[in-house]
């Protein structure tokens, strides 16, 4: 199957948006295909400004109207004491707000985001998505993370070389008590990098302190830059650290 015969198949459904390479593309692709595909931003704390502002930009450019649903993750202890499965129970949940929501606005199909390089087995999120019946049609078309990001630039998509984003949750060890203001500080100390150039990197809580997770490219800059980003870090964070392990881009 390919996305044309999929939304042939599937003329009407919810789309969970994230305003990601993958989800914008699926939506370009419904678009360009005739269906009738409505995407819904689920905003919670772990989402930081930027992911809400590149799906309100994508969707107004696919003339499309985006609806976003804002729902309070943390006050489920499942999730905000850190399991290590908390993906999956976040999943569960934030799928379940987009079901009731979406059937309210008469759509009982729902559709993600998921892609063929994606691992099942070791995401507990699209364990919950499976068990709630979400489709995921890029990877059910064996469409993998390359492929879309080709296919992205072609469509003419500024999404295509997007770097790939987990949520803020992420950041902080499991067992970690998840709190507002501690995700706040990481979300801001992110974009303090971001202001100075620096795309790829995860700032994660280590003992209290930042640690800075970069690719392998940028490790010059990086080390060019240091004063000035513990400077930019230090409000947020009073020990700043940088992890030798470098991040794989996606």
């Amino acid at each position: 199957m390919n996305l044309k015969e999929f939304f042939l198949q599937h003329p009407r459904a919810a789309l969970g948006f994230s305003g990601g390479v993958d989800s914008a593309f699926l939506l370009a692709m419904s678009v360009k295909y005739g269906a009738d595909i409505q995407p819904y931003f689920i905003k919670t704390v772990f989402q930081p400004a930027f992911e809400l502002e590149d799906a309100r930009r994508l969707t107004k450019e696919l003339g499309k109207e985006l609806i976003v649903v804002e729902h309070d993750v943390l006050k489920d202890e499942e999730i905000s004491s850190n399991p290590a499965n908390r993906c999956y129970y976040c999943k569960k949940t934030l799928f379940s707000v987009l079901k009731e929501r979406a059937l309210k606005d008469g759509y009982t199909l729902l559709l993600d985001g998921s892609n063929a390089s994606d691992d099942v087995s070791d995401r507990p999120g699209m364990r919950a998505a499976h068990e709630l019946e979400v489709l995921s049609p890029l990877r059910d078309c064996g469409l993998t993370k390359k492929e879309i990001r080709r296919l992205s630039r072609e469509e003419g998509l500024f999404t295509w070389d997007k770097p790939s984003y987990a949520c803020l949750a992420t950041r902080i060890p499991t067992g970690t008590v998840l709190q507002r203001e501690m995700l706040e500080k990481i979300e801001k100390a992110e974009e303090e990098l971001k202001g100075i150039g620096f795309q790829d990197f995860r700032i994660r809580l280590f003992h209290g302190a930042a640690r800075i997770q970069i690719t392998e490219g940028q490790m010059k800059e990086m080390l060019e830059k240091k004063e000035r980003i513990i400077k930019l870090l230090t409000p947020y964070f009073e020990d700043v650290f940088l992890d030798l392990k470098f991040r794989q881009s996606e």
